[in-house]
């Protein structure tokens, strides 16, 4: 009667670590793998980005980049050629490239 308990409490923890390891690996597939896909994506955007270039900015403005330092730019907005704000990289949601 007790070699039938110990068995069963092995069965039972064996299939607690089978559910957290499935668990564990659709969380990884579900969440994890996208958002780092998505993160090179981002990057090599940002990477490739050369001035002339159309942005459009996470706060959804439209403009043309003029520089480009290491971490920064600075995005010309608007046709009045008088409005050129530095901001980050990071704050560049889109990237079109100029047909010049």
């Amino acid at each position: 009667m007790n070699l039938l308990a110990t068995s069963g409490g092995t069965m039972g923890m064996g299939v607690i670590i089978l559910y957290v390891v499935v668990i564990g690996a659709f969380m990884y597939f579900a969440a994890i793998r996208p958002q780092k896909k998505e993160q090179k994506r981002v990057n090599a955007m940002l990477a490739n980005m050369e001035v002339g270039d159309v942005v459009v900015t996470t706060s959804g403005f439209y403009g043309v980049l003029i520089d480009i330092t290491e971490d920064d730019v600075i995005v010309e907005f608007g046709s009045n050629r008088n409005c050129r704000i530095p901001m980050k990289k990071s704050a560049i949601a889109e990237v079109e490239k100029s047909n010049e």
